[in-house]
């Protein structure tokens, strides 16, 4: 098990690394990913089952503790991201499908990674937790409506169907792992540490099998889309930031509300388009993993250097 634990540990701090290695692999040997876009459904709820075995009921206490910082990060979440997203579609005059694609990953919650990132960034991880747990808990809503909105304009969107999807591989999955957790919780307590390498696997393999079905798109369209994934990404976390300093909350908190902005669930956003749009619209979700997971680090490294910078918030940090 301790072995098990080290693998899972070094898969976690390498994170970035393999998403970029097999997305390049996936672009010059597709026929070795191809096959894995089927179970992409299946793969997000195995990674949403693991996130429902670290949620402990101490995740959602947090709301009662902070719910004007729980709400209003929530809130930014689900307007920031859509209203950028369109934005971007109409000023670059997206393709149909690339634009709805775009919109689509930017009304699904934020990603369990954005936690990992705020704690490397020294941010107030616990306001993070709870802001992805309530986020992820609304997304079987708000995400189809916020899509229909928003993306209706290029492509049919049915909200009921997209509301089952996520019912069934994000919601169902998550409250099963919380519920083993309740029931079983020495056992989980055991094995927790080796949920990091299963969430790796998962992303990447997503990741891959969506790069490898759309290879011909990426290499002609495939420039166009990463300059509008990594205008997505920045323009969130800097938009979320700002907002973070304008309701004066302390620097940690600033930190965890960018981050948790900024960074989206992508495999949710893979899995929906590949079910309801097609797979070119998958392709955006795809690079936005690959680019979050190079835009995260280097933030949280840097943002990680500066806590020292204020110290009353550091202690802020540690008491959250």
């Amino acid at each position: 098990m301790k072995t098990l634990e080290k693998i899972s540990d070094f898969a976690g701090n390498t994170f970035a690394v393999w998403v970029i290695l097999f997305a390049a692999l996936s672009l010059i040997f597709p026929g070795g990913f191809a096959w894995i876009a089927p179970y992409v459904s299946l793969l997000l709820g195995i990674i949403m089952f693991g996130m429902g075995l670290t949620l402990t009921l101490d995740d959602f206490k947090g709301v009662l503790k902070a719910p004007v910082s729980v709400l209003i990060t929530v809130a930014l979440q689900y307007t920031v991201m859509p209203l950028v997203a369109f934005g971007l579609a109409v000023v670059f005059q997206l393709p149909a499908e690339i634009a709805a694609g775009v919109i689509l990953v930017g009304c699904c919650p934020g990603g369990t990674a954005s936690n990992v990132m705020t704690f490397l960034a020294k941010g107030n991880t616990a306001l993070s937790v709870s802001v992805t747990a309530v986020s992820t808990v609304l997304a079987p809503i708000l995400t189809p409506a916020l899509t229909l909105l928003f993306a209706s304009q290029w492509l049919p969107v049915s909200a009921a169907d997209m509301f089952m999807s996520i019912v069934q591989i994000v919601l169902i999955p998550i409250v099963l792992g919380i519920v083993v957790r309740l029931l079983f919780s020495r056992q989980v307590d055991k094995s927790v540490k080796a949920l990091p390498l299963v969430s790796v696997i998962g992303i990447v393999a997503v990741a891959a099998a969506v790069v490898a079905v759309n290879r011909e798109d990426i290499l002609t369209t495939g420039l166009l889309i990463f300059s509008v994934v990594i205008l997505h990404n920045v323009l969130g976390l800097t938009i979320g930031y700002l907002f973070g300093k304008l309701f004066k909350f302390n620097f940690a908190d600033q930190k965890a509300v960018s981050i948790e902005v900024g960074m989206q669930n992508s495999g949710l956003g893979s899995a929906l388009a590949l079910a309801h749009f097609s797979p070119i619209a998958a392709v955006p979700s795809a690079l936005f993993s690959v680019w979050h997971n190079i835009s995260g680090p280097v933030l949280a490294t840097w943002w990680g250097k500066r806590s020292g910078e204020f110290p009353a918030d550091d202690e802020n940090h540690k008491a959250g």
